[in-house]
């Protein structure tokens, strides 16, 4: 899409709105006015703020499909609302297209939601989401239904903070799949050295959070797929977090198990040996049709298996993700997946809308998408998955959004017997620190006294995390500095 901006600085809201009613066309920002006539031709947008006598005058116009919408409005002054409401209406025209989420293009809508009932109260939040938002009453209500179910599990203590671990390896590389991670055949040669820095991190991090008073109440291992590591390295991996830190605050230790073809007896009773809580089990689909289609490598047996190995070793709290809208799924394939995923004894279901960034190989190799592109039976999916879950005795407990989903739909945690992932409500509602080591790990520092959240990158790739972690272990010292920043203020 060709998108020209003038007069205004609201060009990541604009292009936002690009994405969400033109999800598989590019936006290309376009220096001078034009016009798209051909029936053919990319889509083509407007956003633009002139100065006038009494104000200013707000010109929004698309073409596409050979069709033109345009609006034009007067305003006292500058705002973003104004502007993006005009765009989305006119996207919203030219299209026939009304998002159930309406405006919402940010990751967290519940957490958004909980800002407004904090400040405005319940029946003024519902209305900006519904009226303002353009949010459908449905997704209002889902929003509502998973702010009200973690309330009690966001509010932590100033000096908690939740440690995630990066295992950026899988055996195969999924076709939907965008994350910073590599094929275990491809880099065989870095996993022992990786391993060993991530260990050196892991002690530094210990030290760091020792000397600054903060307390571990939740441990996440991540990737990647956790489980590529050989039952050893697990046990080795899982001792070295126990001996580092202080776990007598720690109530939930968490690995993605992820992948059934990289899960053993062995690997199972190793985690359960070493502590950890509860794991991840991602079938993703029980269709071998559809697993084949995005290159896993194991079948719905070896799901199965899987489940059958973490119940014998004594896994109680197993979460398993499933993704609406792949490639050869139909509403009856994902329907049964739903349910045997629930006969198998799954505690969490997470359920996902595919989303497909430029980099992965569905995009990248121009595959047929077009069962992704079908909004609707996304939707039908979804609402199947929210039916299914609340019958079956699920609760949502957490919920986020990413661009370029399947019917621009979300992403949805439920929980059954309260079984939830706490580490997941501290994420999404970002009202506790996250230290993250490992390649890709992004820390994320919450100050406990305002709603100032600070960043610190690790670098992305295991070879660059490698050979530069010196400067990663440096890296870990700026949150001392953040730390004290955040304590300035008060004491």
């Amino acid at each position: 899409m060709k998108l020209y901006l003038n007069g205004h600085g609201y060009h990541f809201e604009c292009e936002n709105l690009c994405r969400l009613f033109f999800t598989y066309s590019p936006v290309r920002r376009v220096e001078a006015p034009g016009e798209t006539p051909s029936e053919n031709a990319e889509p083509y947008a407007e956003a633009v703020i002139n100065e006038a006598s009494h104000g200013y005058i707000y010109e929004v116009k698309c073409i596409y499909g050979g069709k033109r919408v345009s609006r034009e409005e007067a305003h006292p002054e500058q705002s973003e609302y104004a502007l993006t409401r005009m765009l989305y209406e006119v996207f919203a025209e030219i299209t026939g297209n009304l998002p159930k989420w309406g405006m919402l293009t940010g990751i967290h809508p519940v957490k958004l939601l909980g800002q407004y009932e904090n400040k405005l109260g319940e029946a003024e939040a519902k209305k900006i989401f519904t009226d303002d938002f353009f949010v459908s009453g449905e997704k209002y209500a889902l929003a509502k239904r998973t702010l009200d179910v973690q309330k009690p599990y966001t509010k932590t203590k100033e000096n908690d903070f939740s440690l995630y671990v990066g295992i950026p390896f899988c055996p195969s590389r999924c076709s939907y799949c965008s994350f910073i991670s590599q094929s275990t055949e491809q880099a065989k040669k870095l996993v022992k050295p990786y391993f060993d820095l991530l260990l050196l991190e892991i002690e530094k991090t210990a030290e760091l959070t020792k000397a600054l008073g903060l307390r571990l109440i939740s441990v996440y291992i991540g990737g990647g797929t956790p489980t590529t590591l050989s039952a050893a390295e697990l046990s080795a991996l899982c001792e070295k977090i126990f001996a580092s830190f202080d776990m007598s605050t720690c109530t939930e230790f968490t690995v993605e198990a992820g992948r059934a073809d990289t899960i053993t007896p062995e690997k199972m009773s190793a985690m359960k040996a070493a502590g950890v809580t509860r794991i991840s089990i991602n079938p993703q689909s029980m269709s071998d049709n559809v697993l084949r289609a995005i290159g896993r490598n194991h079948t719905a047996d070896d799901v199965r298996a899987a489940f059958d190995m973490a119940t014998k070793a004594g896994f109680t709290n197993i979460n398993a993700d499933l993704i609406v809208g792949l490639p050869e799924d139909t509403f009856a394939g994902f329907s049964e997946t739903l349910r045997e995923t629930i006969s198998l004894g799954a505690s969490n279901i997470t359920v996902h809308s595919l989303a497909l960034k430029r980099s992965a190989s569905l995009i990248e190799e121009k595959l047929d998408i077009s069962s992704h592109k079908d909004s609707s039976l996304a939707a039908e999916m979804v609402n199947f998955s929210i039916e299914a879950l609340t019958n079956a005795g699920f609760e949502p407990y957490y919920m986020y959004r990413q661009s370029r989903m399947a019917g621009n739909l979300e992403n949805t945690g439920w929980a059954k017997n309260g079984d939830i992932c706490a580490y997941n409500t501290y994420t999404m509602d970002e009202s506790s620190t996250v230290i993250a080591c490992g390649a890709g790990g992004v820390s994320k520092l919450k100050d406990p006294y305002t709603d100032r959240l600070e960043r610190v990158f690790n670098f992305k790739y295991p070879k660059e995390y490698i050979d530069r972690n010196t400067e990663i272990l440096e890296r870990k010292e700026r949150i001392r500095g953040l730390y004290e920043q955040f304590r300035k203020r008060i004491y």
